[in-house]
């Protein structure tokens, strides 16, 4: 084989190579408004469409007029999913959620009614579990009220400054999944352990005068409902109730505010620690209360902030997110309007400016079909001048 011939089999291997790795790195002009562009390297290149041969160009003008739109297309887009408007489908799209909530609801009633188990209570036990029989600091109806019907009234403020029906449906869905969820887990450890409470002793016998059965078990005498609740120590309910409403409270909140900007605005961090912090106190007002040992309150404590954290993760991208502020749904919605054509409020807008900036990629791939086209006449030309067929 001639040097000649060596030389441009080298050359078109090597032209092969280097095109194949532009075309490796080129990302579809349909895919430019999905793209993170807050992030400097997830900036798109856009290629040659249907075209051969590609090489990676990069606009700035156009990644400022696609993140313009963007914004303009979010602030048409919010405000225009209501209650009623679209209330009626969102509910529908989760009905099955909906059904396993009643469901938990159900299977909670039936762990609270049936009874514990009756652990082995000795004499030589007793020394910890006579602490005086006190009445609640947090009373058990209170529970519901700032676990449950607090955060909602938030979810409800948001909800009248955005009118983002996705942000309060699953807002409110997430919190009930929550708060129910921990509680059939709770219930249903409490009875499987039946650890005595700190207070037992005055529960079981009120009058100050244990017996024993011949192996040593108490045998007692009060009421019959106060001993059995006196054998649900483990975990603490009200401290599990508390972390699964206000931690997932504290976690919306920590979206909304935006809290890990990265702005350095400390101040964002009291009102996410607020609703931990008061969950915090009910959980050591238990102990106070002898209601419950420390590690009752610490595992009820970590069961409902980890079912929290779970369930709004269903529903909400992590608060450390740059789209932390917002429900999966809303951005699903809002990804679906730039592919169909925009939102109806900003369909004029979209259509003009979408045209405008797809006319300079598409200027582009004219450029580069004649670059391309005059690059193979050329290479034609000297292949003719070395055969000889000048």
């Amino acid at each position: 084989m001639s040097p000649t011939k060596t030389w441009r089999t080298d050359t078109h291997a090597s032209t092969q190579t280097t095109q194949s790795k532009f075309n490796s790195r080129f990302v579809a002009l349909s895919d430019f408004s999905g793209s993170n562009l807050d992030e400097p390297s997830q900036r798109p290149e856009v290629s040659a469409i249907n075209t051969g041969n590609s090489f990676p160009l990069y606009y700035p003008l156009l990644e400022s007029k696609n993140r313009e739109l963007q914004k303009r297309m979010m602030e048409a887009q919010s405000g225009s999913h209501t209650v009623r408007s679209h209330g009626f489908t969102v509910a529908r799209t989760h009905m099955h959620d909906w059904f396993i909530l009643i469901l938990l609801v159900v299977i909670d009633v039936i762990l609270n009614i049936i009874h514990p188990f009756y652990r082995y209570v000795g004499k030589d036990m007793m020394s910890d579990l006579k602490f005086p029989l006190k009445s609640n600091t947090v009373p058990v109806w209170s529970v519901p009220i700032y676990s449950v019907v607090l955060p909602m009234v938030i979810f409800l403020i948001f909800y009248f400054r955005r009118r983002d029906v996705y942000d309060l449906h699953h807002g409110v869905l997430g919190l009930l999944f929550s708060v129910l969820i921990t509680a059939v887990i709770t219930d249903a450890i409490k009875d499987a352990v039946g650890r005595p409470r700190p207070d037992f002793f005055w529960r079981c016998f009120p009058d100050g005068k244990d017996i024993y059965d011949q192996w040593g078990n108490v045998i007692c005498h009060g009421s019959r409902s106060t001993v059995r609740e006196g054998h649900k120590s483990f975990p603490s309910g009200h401290t599990a109730w508390s972390f699964s409403g206000l931690g997932f409270l504290s976690l919306y909140l920590s979206g909304k505010v935006k809290a890990f900007d990265r702005g350095g605005h400390v101040a964002k961090l009291c009102i996410v620690f607020f609703p931990l912090l008061s969950a915090s106190l009910v959980g050591i007002s238990r102990v106070d209360d002898y209601w419950h040992h420390w590690q009752d309150v610490f595992a009820g404590g970590l069961i409902g902030l980890t079912i929290a954290t779970f369930c709004y993760l269903q529903f909400f991208p992590p608060p450390y997110h740059s789209e932390g502020w917002g429900p999966y749904a809303y951005f699903r919605v809002l990804e679906e309007s730039l592919v169909n054509g925009c939102v109806p409020d900003a369909a004029n807008t979209c259509n003009t400016q979408l045209g405008v900036a797809q006319t300079e990629p598409q200027q582009n791939e004219r450029n580069f079909r004649g670059v391309t086209s005059n690059g193979a006449a050329t290479q034609l030309t000297v292949e003719d001048l070395e055969a000889g067929r000048s």
